[in-house]
């Protein structure tokens, strides 16, 4: 067991390494942000201090090798436009981005699962069809897009919701949410049902192919020849079964949702690490840019980590074949 989590550790560090050389390399080598930090009429001296005062005078490698000696002690570098340091100006976004991944991670589980255990139940009627054409419409529609119309219908068309912004928050540990202040609401519905239209598809996908399965097993039919009722069938004995996988899959498209809900923050001017992200895109600020990818790296890396140890725990199969191969 401990060579095989060494043996993960080693490859997930592997990785990071990688895509550090990946990341700095070509974020770096894009643009001039001496060119967009100074003003127009800035002359050759003042251009020259900057460039030395933000290390753009070293070679490439040399500020790679910075760098890296830098990210191993946690320090990923000052904001150019900012001037603060990049991995606490990241973090202080990261609560608004949380929270609104896991509202939406919730709306997509409670609208996903009913949903796809009464298409799985309904699979041969209009109704289980129906869900499942919704389903590929969701994955269909574009974020943006999807965001756009409910900014024209609720905001500009009904005018019951806000169009953006993140609206008042309540503080806990020091760190401020929306959930915790009521009047904050009605500015997180909008978001995160955009950021969870894809998410409400995919858990249907799971839940009705869960439900069609389950139904099929022994222990069901079993269950109906005891006379349970059919609630307590799918409540009890259905719904355990296929909720694992969900579940599952849902824990890892938590790190997806906060990792890529840059296109919904946008959108909505929602203040998370996303719209950070674009803002420092434009800006050419790339301290800010590498350490948003390499802390998005780093959570996948460590995901995945502790994914696979819960894996090679509940089933010890896992480690046997990494261990024979």
């Amino acid at each position: 067991m401990l060579a095989f989590i060494l043996r993960r550790i080693g490859q997930s560090a592997f990785v990071i390494l990688a895509m550090a050389a990946l990341v700095f390399l070509s974020v770096f080598a894009i643009g001039n942000p001496i060119d967009i930090l100074l003003a127009p009429d800035a002359d050759q001296i003042e251009r020259e201090q900057a460039i030395v005062r933000l290390g753009l005078d070293k070679p490439m490698w040399e500020q790679f090798f910075v760098f890296l000696v830098n990210m191993l002690h946690g320090d990923l570098g000052r904001s150019f436009v900012h001037g603060s340091d990049a991995v606490h100006l990241i973090l202080g976004r990261l609560p608004a981005t949380l929270e609104l991944a896991i509202v939406a991670l919730f709306l997509a589980a409670l609208v996903g699962v009913p949903l796809g255990v009464i298409a799985g139940m309904k699979s041969d009627t209009w109704v289980g069809r129906s869900i499942m054409t919704g389903s590929i419409v969701g994955f269909s529609l574009p974020n943006f897009w999807f965001g756009i119309m409910m900014i024209l219908l609720f905001a500009v068309e009904l005018q019951w919701l806000p169009s953006g912004g993140r609206g008042p928050t309540g503080t806990l540990f020091g760190l401020e949410f929306s959930l915790l202040n009521p009047a904050g609401w009605p500015n997180l519905i909008m978001p995160a049902m955009t950021l969870a239209i894809y998410k409400v598809s995919l858990v249907i996908r799971l839940a009705c192919a869960g439900t069609r399965e389950a139904l099929l097993q022994d222990y069901v039919r079993f269950a109906r020849a005891k006379g349970l009722s059919r609630t307590r069938i799918i409540g009890v004995h259905v719904l355990k079964n296929i909720l694992i996988p969900i579940v599952t899959v849902l824990g890892l498209e938590l790190g997806s949702m906060i990792a890529f809900a840059v296109v919904t923050e946008t959108v909505f001017a929602w203040p998370g690490m996303g719209k950070l992200l674009i803002d420092s895109i434009a800006r050419l600020d790339r301290p800010v840019i590498v350490a948003y990818l390499m802390i998005v790296v780093a959570m996948f890396a460590m995901i995945n980590l502790i994914v696979d140890i819960l894996y090679s725990v509940l089933d010890p199969r896992v480690r046997i074949t990494e261990t024979a191969g």
